[in-house]
C-alpha cells in the first residue's frame, strides 16, 4: 500500500453518560464515522486516504472531532452534512474548511 497523503482520524472516544468532559460518541461520532468510512469508500481514495476510527482527540466539548495530518487541522463539531464538504474541499482540493476549523485556543 502506497504512503497515504493524508491521514484522517475520527474520534470515537465513549465516556459514561453525564461524565464532566462529555465524549464525542455522546455528541453522534458514530454517525460521522460511518459516513466518513462510507464516502472514503465510495471514493476509492484508498491509496491517497487514510481514515482511522481513533480515541480521544483532546478537545471533548467540541466533539465529534476530526484531525488530519500531515495538515494539522482540526475540525469540530462535525456533523454527518459537513462530511462531503470536508472530502471535497480539503482532502481532495486541499482547502481548510475554516468553518469548521476548531477554535486556535484549542487547536
Amino acid at each position: 500500500m502506497p504512503r497515504p497523503q493524508k491521514h484522517v482520524f475520527v474520534c470515537n472516544q465513549a465516556r459514561p453518560a453525564g461524565h464532566p468532559r462529555s465524549s464525542c460518541t455522546e455528541k453522534g461520532c458514530k454517525t460521522v464515522s460511518d459516513e466518513i468510512f462510507r464516502q472514503w469508500q465510495e471514493r476509492n481514495l484508498f491509496g491517497q486516504i487514510a481514515v482511522t476510527a481513533s480515541g480521544c482527540l483532546g478537545p471533548c466539548n467540541i466533539g465529534p472531532s476530526v484531525l488530519i495530518y500531515p495538515d494539522n487541522v482540526m475540525y469540530g463539531p462535525v456533523t454527518v452534512e459537513d462530511v462531503t464538504e470536508i472530502f471535497e474541499k480539503h482532502l481532495i482540493g486541499n482547502e481548510v474548511v475554516e468553518r469548521l476549523q476548531a477554535p486556535a485556543d484549542i487547536w
